[in-house]
């Protein structure tokens, strides 16, 4: 990378990080049940809200909990179930006129990440009517309070509850892109684990990578404070213990239940310390092929470590030490080494392969250039890479590659 580009990157990444005590974030109140929403209602004065949610999600009579209590506080709503599992553009304006068409005046988003990132993108366009998605998309360009939003998970992984950020997939471009703003972290958090049962043992395991995805990005890069250290430990280490229980046996209360938790911790040190080249490549796959972004994740993740090489040995093995894979006695290299060969080994365990179908070469050069816009210079990566030293990692993870 260019002496100028590199140092420019570090400076930014410094600021950041200074401003990280003075920045407005906040935690969403938490809720253990849906049964509870009828205190929220009262004092959020909501009268017609809409959940946004997918049918999948609905065909599994998930949403049949927050129905009941809907009905019970004589809140009136409208269903919106068409999101995609990689939120377009088109899904937030469905969604926003059938806000508009019920006026609503508060979101429940029911599901994973997309539902999620759908709703946080939909409050933005109600509190912006005359900005489109695309002109919101970036650090810090929402500013206004968007309408109560309520985020009930599904899954163990995204970590959206928490999050200021909500990734868009504009289907034209085949491109993705996020809108990171603090109004954008929802007000409230459902946190069920009895709605996770259902999960299928697949996205159980991918959206659990995910979840470890964020507290490895957060815990390596170099903007960590105390605070998101400690969390993305905590988050490692519920994991390792308990994302393979919950994807052989679903209804496993306390593992589900520590799962949820495990990718709650996860989202807020990611929030405060952000991902890396990790998520970069990820989001430019789902964008291009539609690639689930758990799935996408998981793969690319050990590559990633990997390439960082000599730069997150220290933090890989404090990882590795907290996930009980390595001992503290061992060295730098072979902990960062042992934890690596874990996430493989665990992929491997849950049926998640070690590459992806569908790339294209001739896509990889503008992948790899959106990956590059994308994390630099906003992610605090242990070792800055190129875009040339990107696209090498589509051809890693390429079914075609040898």
């Amino acid at each position: 990378m260019f002496f100028l580009k590199a140092a420019f990157c570090r400076v930014f990444q410094t600021g950041f990080k200074l401003a990280l005590p003075v920045l407005p974030y906040r935690e969403p109140t938490v809720i253990s049940s849906c049964a509870e929403l009828k205190k929220v209602f009262e004092a959020e004065k909501l009268r017609s809200v809409l959940v946004v949610t997918d049918k999948g999600i609905v065909n599994n009579g998930l949403i049949s909990p927050l129905e009941t209590v809907l009905n019970e506080s004589g809140v009136n709503f409208a269903l919106y179930d068409n999101t995609q599992p990689n939120p377009t553009v088109q899904n937030v304006e469905e969604a926003l006129a059938l806000y508009n068409k019920n006026r609503c005046d508060g979101l429940i988003a029911v599901g994973g990440g997309s539902a999620m990132d759908c709703a946080k993108a939909l409050g933005a366009r109600v509190a912006y009517p005359k900005k489109s998605v695309g002109q919101m998309k970036g650090v810090l360009r929402i500013l206004r309070r968007i309408p109560t939003l309520i985020a009930v998970p599904t899954t163990a992984g995204t970590g959206s509850e928490v999050t200021l950020a909500a990734i868009i997939t504009d289907p034209e471009k085949r491109h993705k892109y996020a809108l990171m703003s603090f109004p954008l972290i929802p007000h409230y958090a459902v946190l069920d684990a009895a709605l996770t049962y259902t999960l299928p043992p697949h996205l159980t395991a991918t959206t659990g990578m995910d979840a470890l995805t964020h507290a490895v990005e957060a815990y390596i890069g170099r903007s960590t404070t105390k605070e998101t250290r400690r969390l993305a430990l905590e988050a490692v280490k519920l994991i390792f213990e308990n994302v393979e229980t919950a994807y052989a046996d679903g209804k496993n209360h306390k593992s589900r239940e520590n799962m949820l938790v495990a990718a709650y911790k996860a989202g807020i040190a990611f929030s405060k310390s952000y991902v890396g080249y990790i998520h970069a490549v990820a989001h430019s796959l789902g964008g291009r092929y539609g690639t689930p972004h758990g799935l996408a994740n998981a793969v690319i993740m050990p590559y990633v470590l990997e390439a960082y090489g000599q730069s997150a040995y220290k933090k890989l093995y404090e990882l590795s030490v907290a996930a009980g894979v390595c001992d503290e006695k061992d060295g730098h290299k072979d902990g960062a080494e042992k934890f690596i060969a874990a996430i493989k080994a665990f992929n491997a365990k849950m049926g998640i392969p070690d590459k992806l179908s569908g790339i294209k070469k001739e896509d990889i050069a503008v992948m790899a250039s959106n990956a590059e816009k994308e994390a630099n210079p906003l992610y605090p990566v242990p070792r800055l890479m190129t875009e040339k030293e990107l696209e090498k990692f589509y051809y890693r993870v390429s079914d075609w590659s040898k």
